[in-house]
């Protein structure tokens, strides 16, 4: 009998998928689908302090093996979804959830956590720095070390549950940036958000996204987002969670040998429902085939 489970700052999950944030809402709509206690954890939907609409329209462009998404984090604010969308969750997941928090600003950041910091059920925070810097020009939290650092320090300071940074691909080094949040306090770090891309309607002459560009996900990214779980796993000494166009029981693998300790699931869940629930039932099957007792690998 294969051992399927893993463990993330302490809590054990009975196996490594997680539905990544933003691809599987707050949960609850999937389990109309399957019983959603069999996945690992729940990255829930990226949430700010305001409630938010998003990005216009059109926000979703098909890609060869991927696709590009603009949503602009729409999110009903974190008041509503600790007080409405958690409660609903918890009633039908039994297992403590990853809370994806966003914020423009560090102040923003800092409420969100502290806030989400006391909710029971709530197993790690996994904050997202992506997010533009409004008061400094709109480069992205996670573009250098130094703030990305900034933003771990502040959340840290305001938090006891494990702190778990997103980071971004679109950067030269994600090396010093991993870095520079573990030293910073980080508990963890979950990598890669999406990759920068965008269409051009040849019809219309113009781009297919309203936002002109969006984040690119899905299988062609899975290598990059390798390379780059490979690289970070192999200079932090904190857990990595690997993401980025995990779509089969063979992409978890790859990424547990890469490094990871566990694995999040995001465009797969838009294309199918079932991937999730698909990818736990065939991960023990494809475990005994190559030989595998778990998932601890160190190469």
């Amino acid at each position: 009998m294969v051992d399927t489970s893993t463990v993330l700052s302490g809590i054990k999950l009975d196996n490594p998928v997680i539905p990544a944030s933003g691809t599987f809402g707050f949960g609850t709509e999937f389990n109309d689908y399957y019983d959603i206690n069999i996945l690992g954890s729940i990255s829930i939907k990226g949430t700010t302090k305001e409630k938010r609409f998003g990005n216009p329209t059109p926000r979703i462009a098909e890609c060869t093996a991927g696709l590009i998404n603009s949503v602009g984090l729409q999110n009903p604010g974190i008041d509503a979804v600790i007080n409405e969308e958690l409660p609903k969750l918890f009633k039908v997941f039994k297992k403590p959830v990853i809370a994806n928090i966003s914020g423009f600003s560090i102040d923003e950041y800092v409420y969100c956590c502290e806030k989400i910091d006391k909710v029971d059920g709530v197993g790690i925070i996994e904050v997202n720095v992506s997010c533009p810097n409004v008061r400094h020009g709109g480069l992205a939290f996670g573009q250098t070390p130094e703030s990305a650092a900034q933003v771990t320090k502040a959340v840290k300071e305001v938090t006891k549950k494990p702190v778990y940074i997103k980071l971004s691909p679109n950067v030269t080094d994600i090396v010093s940036i991993a870095k520079a949040c573990e030293e910073a306090g980080a508990d963890g770090l979950s990598l890669i958000n999406t990759l920068l891309g965008m269409r051009i309607d040849l019809k219309t002459k113009k781009p297919v996204i309203a936002n002109v560009m969006g984040g690119f996900s899905g299988p062609a990214v899975f290598p990059v987002a390798l390379r780059m779980v490979y690289q970070v796993a192999h200079s932090v000494s904190i857990p990595v969670i690997g993401i980025g166009g995990v779509s089969s029981a063979s992409d978890v693998i790859e990424m547990m040998m890469a490094g990871a300790k566990a694995v999040q699931v995001g465009a797969a869940n838009l294309v199918n429902p079932y991937a999730c629930k698909e990818i736990i039932e065939e991960l023990p099957r494809l475990m005994e085939k190559l030989g595998l007792n778990d998932l601890n690998f160190n190469i």
